[in-house]
């Protein structure tokens, strides 16, 4: 396992600025974009709104400029309305005051796009979104729950004039959908996450990678929701960590790491959810990331950012072929591919040829630098707002 630094990183909430000082900053440049979310978070918001409005405030010629607000600031919509030039809505389903922003924009004649990072509004994929996320199909509050959230979700997508989203395949299933155009963003890292991360792939390419003995495995998750795309490894995490006595596993978040894995004690780690910030040293500290996934639509439609998160700070993937994946890793190269009943085989692989780790963290590291990070994505998200 690499050595990252023990210490944590405190920074303040970088959206807690006051809503005058949020419109004052759109306001400065001709072109205004406003984006709307129900309440800042560390997922969607972050990537879909925050990290947006970063990246057109930092343009050097600041030709364009943008703000982002919420729910709690709807009591100034006119205000925004009036300023902004286009609109774009965050994954927030159909209500009151969606019906009212989107009135305030429409009767000033304005654009409002819809920007969504999951296959999440069509009523169609509910029994695929259960299946999925492991939910059960007898309880019909789970029925009621995800009709009623997915539901909402396309109201407010046709009410738009077109969406963004961050993949093709996603947005090939808003076009079936929608019927209107779609652009593309891709998730990236934003400031923040790349100062950071840029202090610990520092660190680990000036030790050239060096390890202190072990092989450290990392599955971070984000929610409980992913125990059967994490259930997909527990075998072959198994047959590894019998045959490799220097390799070791860290679990982040929520899932339970399965009474199979319990006999290795010590062998395994386990670290609670961590802000986004302080997540890039947990991954930093592995050598590999592990990212299974089950294979279906609604899986095709996320987004690559575990791979990107993990190889800007020079950690090599481990990952199943959904189709962003596939795009994103060139097997060998960047990070590996692995079928569902390859993972015993891929992980072990990976770990009899540590002496190729260096150059395929390194290649995963530059792929990430030009692709993902904050400061080349201006030109992408001011195409995808159609000026």
């Amino acid at each position: 396992m690499f050595q990252a630094s023990a210490r944590s990183v405190e920074y303040s909430d970088p959206w807690s600025i006051p809503l005058t000082e949020r419109l004052k900053i759109m306001g400065r440049s001709e072109r205004k974009v406003a984006y709307y979310y129900e309440a800042p978070n560390n997922s969607t918001f972050r990537y879909r709104a925050y990290n947006m409005t970063q990246v057109l405030n930092s343009a050097p010629d600041r030709d364009i400029s943008a703000g982002y607000f919420f729910a709690s600031d709807m009591y100034r919509v006119n205000e925004v309305a009036d300023l902004a030039d286009v609109l774009v809505i965050c994954r927030s389903g159909y209500n009151s005051d969606v019906n009212r922003l989107i009135g305030a924009f429409r009767v000033r004649k304005k654009r409002v796009l819809f920007d969504v990072d999951d296959l999440v509004f069509d009523t169609d994929h509910i029994h695929l979104i259960i299946n999925t996320l492991n939910q059960d199909f007898k309880n019909s509050e789970i029925w009621d729950y995800w009709f009623a959230y997915v539901g909402r979700m396309g109201q407010t997508m046709r009410m738009c004039d077109g969406a963004i989203t961050t993949n093709q395949f996603l947005a090939a299933r808003i076009a079936e959908y929608a019927g209107f155009p779609v652009g593309v963003v891709p998730n990236f890292i934003n400031r923040e996450q790349l100062n950071i991360s840029n202090e610990i792939y520092s660190n680990k390419k000036s030790s050239n990678f060096s390890r202190n003995g072990k092989v450290s495995l990392g599955y971070f998750s984000g929610s409980p929701s992913h125990q059967l795309d994490y259930e997909i490894l527990v075998s072959a995490l198994e047959d590894v960590l019998i045959n490799n006595p220097s390799v070791d596993l860290t679990v982040v978040g929520y899932i339970d790491v399965g009474s199979e894995l319990k006999k290795f004690g010590q062998r395994i780690t386990y670290k609670p959810f961590h802000d986004y910030v302080n997540l890039q040293r947990l991954i930093g500290s592995v050598e590999f990331n592990l990212m299974p996934l089950q294979r279906n639509m609604f899986t095709n439609c996320k987004s690559d950012l575990k791979y990107f998160e993990a190889a800007i700070v020079g950690t090599v993937s481990i990952a199943s072929p959904s189709e962003t994946y596939s795009e994103a890793i060139r097997d060998g190269s960047n990070g590996y591919i692995s079928y569902a009943h390859q993972w015993s085989s891929v992980i072990n692989n990976a770990v009899d040829n540590m002496d190729k780790y260096s150059l395929i963290a390194e290649n995963a590291r530059a792929d990430a630098f030009s692709k993902y990070a904050w400061f080349n994505q201006k030109d992408i998200i001011v195409e995808s707002l159609g000026f």
